[in-house]
Parts: structure tokens; sequence; C-alpha cells
């Protein structure tokens, strides 16, 4: 059975590897610590060696058994073409032989969206990938790089019917073409909004919910002008990667030196109006889409598809029947989709069935005996009593780290890596955030029985946690701590056959009748969801966790009862 090789490069360095049918992927920064495993410097180039080194091993395969290997491009070179050999050299050099001499370049933005195409089941489909910027567009369209691009979906081609086109601006040096990107657009005014510590774009989509977009509105808007055909244009710099000039807005400068300075309920309708400027530019895009491919599903994929709220937007109003949003949208992703395009439209070969989970990556390990921490005690070789123990621990509002299988591939704990607790109190929530030092308005994701989902939202969720959805209004003061202020949740639905949370839940209804949990991922502040059993132990300690499960295995904090005991007393 032949192998193909999918890489990126870029930052979110990753690879993954398609073989026999089954895909494995993992990102560098599980084992590098550096999260989204940023460059030391920007433009700089580096190898997922580790990522790359795992999935051969887990495969059982040598260098040499590798039949393709594709990469997405990213070398910002105005005259290039989609076929860049100066940056295939540079990359291919980077690589252990023979890997490097089979090494070949896509497009950035064909590889994002491929990464959820070739995963979606559907024959046909419209893609759309929106990012801060992907691959040099060449000479034909002026110096600039992909920033929206739209695509025309088939089992046997793929046609790219949109993209974004450049802006005549003055400069000192004369006028110049500028690609404006909605990625740069709502990094740059996150920035305004969101102090320094907190990351930008995830806790501006979060406080918008607390925001009256009108307040601001008008303003936003007159900075972004959509037109016919689908088109974008934003003004400059706003849609460029200028993060000095500051925004004018009533009479007051906003900066990112003086956002702590602004009232919090002002950066709030700020973060709202960008928020709701920034969703009705794609959902336009969108629509330009289906009016050209006739298509019946969007496939959404780069940076800006991790926005959950945007996600939910376009679900409904798009014009779509279906959206699939990639399941590891962002840039990490591209190596997916390079592997899948290979082993696809190179080889021939048939799509991978649609997943319902992205345990792509490496096990914990066993967690040694010696690795029990001072504070807390084992209990050992629970076997199929683990998920009842969990459950009634759960059930007591304890907060309790989850290491179960294969590591998810992506920048979201799907059940795998992730730290649970009970959803009904929004003292929960509020502990959380300051366990993991998060800004107290970010809310908490609820995984939820797949089969019990409409009964507690208004649509069914995503088994990526990729998207809001509405509570019912009937349920939401059961479920507070997952609740956001707007009435929204980030619901990611848990199918029968996930092996990480299902029979957890499973047991967390019958004892609560609650068929949900909050679910979020198990890292520090700043740094990447953990990879084995011996770093869950170390963040359990340093995050003070109620209790930590790994395997079979169960640490338990001192002051926290045995749950057998508690559970023979229910009985």
């Amino acid at each position: 059975m032949p192998a193909v090789l999918g890489l990126n490069f870029h930052h979110d360095t990753s690879a993954a590897l398609v073989v026999d049918g089954r895909l494995y992927a993992a990102e560098e920064e599980r084992w590098s610590g550096v999260k989204h495993n940023h460059p030391t410097r920007k433009g700089t180039l580096t190898a997922p060696i580790r990522a790359l080194q795992w999935c051969l091993e887990a495969a059982g395969l040598e260098p040499q058994d590798i039949d393709a290997v594709w990469a997405a491009s990213m070398r910002p070179n105005p005259a290039a073409g989609w076929w860049l050999a100066e940056e295939r050299d540079e990359l291919a050099a980077l690589l252990p032989a023979p890997l490097g001499e089979h090494l070949r370049l896509l497009s950035h933005h064909t590889a994002h969206v491929l990464s959820g195409y070739l995963l979606s089941g559907h024959d046909h489909a419209a893609g759309l990938v929106i990012d801060a910027g992907g691959s040099s567009l060449g000479s034909a369209f002026g110096p600039g790089r992909e920033r929206i691009t739209g695509y025309d979906l088939r089992p046997d081609r793929i046609d790219r019917l949109h993209q974004g086109i450049p802006t005549v601006v003055p400069s000192p040096a004369g006028p110049r073409r500028v690609h404006s990107s909605l990625g740069h657009f709502y990094r740059n005014l996150a920035r305004r909004v969101i102090p320094p510590g907190d990351e930008p774009e995830g806790s501006m989509m979060a406080l918008a919910a607390f925001g009256d977009p009108q307040r601001y509105g008008a303003q936003i808007r007159e900075l972004v002008r959509l037109g016919d055909d689908g088109e974008v244009r934003i003004d400059h710099p706003w849609g460029s990667a200028d993060s000095s000039t500051p925004l004018l807005l009533a009479g007051r400068a906003w900066t990112a030196d003086n956002v702590a300075e602004q009232p919090d309920h002002e950066r709030a309708d700020l973060a709202a109006a960008v928020q709701e400027v920034f969703a009705e530019s794609v959902v336009h895009t969108a629509r330009h889409l289906q009016r050209l491919t006739k298509a019946s599903t969007l496939v959404f994929s780069g940076g800006c598809a991790l926005n959950s709220h945007l996600n939910g937007q376009l679900a409904a109003d798009s014009g779509f029947d279906t959206l699939f949003v990639a399941p590891a949208p962002h840039d990490a992703g591209t190596a997916v989709g390079a592997a899948l395009y290979g082993w696809h439209y190179q080889l021939g070969r048939e799509r991978l069935p649609v997943p319902t989970d992205a345990a792509w990556g490496p096990h914990p390990g066993a967690l040694p005996a010696t690795a029990v921490p001072t504070g807390y005690r084992a209990l050992t070789d629970l076997g199929p009593g683990l998920a009842p123990t969990v459950a009634t621990l759960l059930a007591d509002h304890h907060i309790v780290g989850w290491v179960q299988g294969q590591l998810e591939f992506g920048p979201r704990a799907l059940g795998h890596r992730s730290i649970l607790a009970h959803p009904g109190h929004a003292t929960t929530r509020d502990r959380l955030n300051a366990i993991k030092k998060r800004a107290s308005y970010r809310p908490f994701a609820p995984a939820v029985l797949a089969e019990h989902a409409t009964e507690w939202f208004m649509s069914e969720g995503d088994p990526f946690m990729n998207r809001v959805a509405r509570v019912r209004r009937c349920r939401a003061d059961r479920i507070a701590a997952v609740t956001h202020h707007d009435g929204t949740a980030r619901v990611q639905s848990v199918p029968p056959d996930h092996q990480g949370l299902h029979e957890l839940l499973d047991r967390f209804h019958e004892s609560t009748g609650l068929p949900l949990l909050l679910n979020t991922s198990f890292n520090r502040k700043g740094t990447p969801i953990l990879r084995t059993a011996e770093q869950a132990v170390a963040a359990a300690t340093d995050l003070g966790l109620d209790a930590l499960a790994v395997g079979d295995t169960l640490l338990l904090a001192d002051h926290v009862p045995d749950p057998r005991a508690t559970a023979l007393r229910t009985r």
C-alpha cells in the first residue's frame, strides 16, 4: 500500500501520513513545548522533525518507504507561480534523505481546503479559505498572497473560482497594490481590544458576546466594503499586518499600547462590532460561492475558520444546506490536506472515511508507579471501573484531568487530553478560568452525547468543536458553566464510536441526567495541549486539579474522598 507524507514548515509546524487508508498526524509543538511552534525569526521555515519521526514510527515505516511528499508553499515571491523550485529545494534540504527527493509543493490555500473537503464525505462542494495570508499569487495577480480563495471541489478536479483581489494604495514610493486580509483585519482590531497576555482573536470573540455591536458598528463598517462578485475590500492599513496605526473612534485613539486604559464595556462594544462586520464579510463571499458553484455543501478552512461564532452564522446564513469546517482549519491542518492531496489526486486512492474524532497522534504512555506526586494518591487497575468512578467525581463537582488514547490533532481538546468538569454551575467556570489564568469572560465548551445534542441545543453541534449553537432557553440554567453570555455554546457532539469520552458521558448522564460535560484543553497558560502521561502529572499538580485519569489509573488529591465509596453509599 502506498504511503504519502504531508508537511507544514510554517507556524503550527506539523506532519501527516496516510498509509493503508489510515491517517497519522501530529504537531511539532507537542514536542517542542512552544505553542504554535513559531520559528525564532519571522519568515524562517522549520521542519517538523519529531512529529515526522513519530508518524513514521507509528506506521512502522522508514523514510525510503514513502512514495510521495507534499507540502504547502508559503514563500512570498511575487514572480513565482504554483511550482516554486527555489522554495522546494530549501525545504527539501531540511528533510532526511530520501524524503527531500520526493518533495513537491501545492498552494497553501489548496492544502487548507483539502484538509476539509477530502474528509467531508461530499462529492461536490464549494470551498472557502480565509486567513492572514497564504502562497504567492504570482505575477498574474500582482504582488500579493492568497487571502480569500473560493473553490469548486469534485473528486476528480479542483477549480479555483474566486480570489481576493488587490487594492491600490498610495505610499511614499508611489502607488502599490495591497491584498486585503480579513485575517489581519480581525487580528489587528483584536490587538486594540484585548490587553497583552491574552490570546487576542479568541478573547475578542468571547468578549464580543458582552458588547453592543451598534455602538461602533457604523464606523467599523466604513473600513470594509462589500462589492459585487463576493468582493471584500478593507481600507488600508486595516487589512494589512499593521499593528501600530491608531484606530480613531468617537474622538479616542485605540492602540495596542493603550488598550488596558479603555473602559471594559467599550472594549466589549468594539469587539461586538468587529465580530459582526467580520461575519457579514465572510457570509457575503460564501453566498457568492453558492451562486457560482450551485453546491449544497460549503467546506470552510483557514485560520478564520477557528472563529466558532462566525461558523455558526455561516451555517445559518450562507445559503448552503451543509457546512463542513475542516477538523483542523489552522495552518497545522495544511499537512493533512497536503497528504490527502497526494493520496487521492496523485495516486488515485479512495478518500478516507469521514472522521468523527481527530485522535490521530501518539498515545500518552503508561503512568509509572513512581509518578504519584505529593498530595495525591493512586487508584490503579480500574479497568471498566474507570468511567463510573470518574463520573462520580464529576457529579460531585470535582475537576478532573482526562488523558485517554491517542492525542488530538488541532487546537482543541476533544476528550483525549482534556480537563473535564460538571457543566451546571457558573462557579465551576470561574474556578477553571482562575486555574488556567484566563480572562473571566472566556467561556468553556460542552461535550455532549450526539444522540442528545438537539435536546439541549438548537443544532446538533460539531464533532471538532468548531461552531456555536444556541442553548435551548429551557435548559440554559442547568448548564450555566458552558452557556455563554449571549446564550450560545461551542458544542462538541460526541458520537457513539468516540473512544475518549462517550462511555464517560454515558455514565455521567446516568448519574446526573445531564448528557454533557464541560471540556477544555489540558494545558497551562501559553503552552500547547500536553502529550504524555508524565506531562499530565506535572500539569495536574501545577494547576491543582482534584483528580487525574491516565489510562486505567486515577490520581486523587488527598482532599478528595474515594469516589468508589461514594458510589456504594449511593446504591
